[in-house]
């Protein structure tokens, strides 16, 4: 288990950071931990630009459940008390990049005036879904 905690916590995000509160992301963070954390922190501030009409209410509810879960889960995740418990744990934490992607494109939809914005985001869940994939992957091969 501590190889797979020590391979969640590298990843490459591709965009520059401006800070808290921004939903730029930062260049290069290899820590997981903090990765998943600023990409919460983006969502929520993505959420607070968007305007709230009958069409974006609950999608902005769902969007940043889901975004904001990634981080939450992936920290429980590694306090995980097996390694089947930190294998689901890491399942549950793709899924909901997964779900962000898709609320991410759904609210694009909606406003388009923020596909541009959102576009980033939509890029960090990808990468975000594709690390916990592997994760989640080598603790099926080494479960074995």
């Amino acid at each position: 288990m501590g190889d797979d905690r020590a391979n969640a916590e590298q990843g490459t995000a591709g965009n520059d950071c401006i800070g808290p509160g921004s939903t730029k992301l930062p260049s290069h963070v290899f820590d997981l931990h903090e990765r998943t954390t600023l990409f919460g922190e983006a969502i929520i501030a993505f959420a607070k630009s968007l305007p709230v009409t009958v069409v974006t209410r609950d999608m902005i509810t769902q969007l940043v459940n889901s975004g904001t879960s990634v981080g939450a889960n992936y920290a429980e995740a590694n306090e995980g008390v097996s390694k089947k418990d930190f294998r689901n744990k890491i399942g549950i934490r793709k899924k909901e990049a997964s779900e962000t992607k898709y609320w991410l494109r759904m609210m694009a939809s909606a406003v388009p005036d923020l596909k541009d914005t959102a576009m980033p985001l939509w890029q960090e869940a990808k990468e975000l879904n594709l690390i916990f994939a592997k994760i989640f992957r080598s603790c099926d091969s080494k479960s074995g």
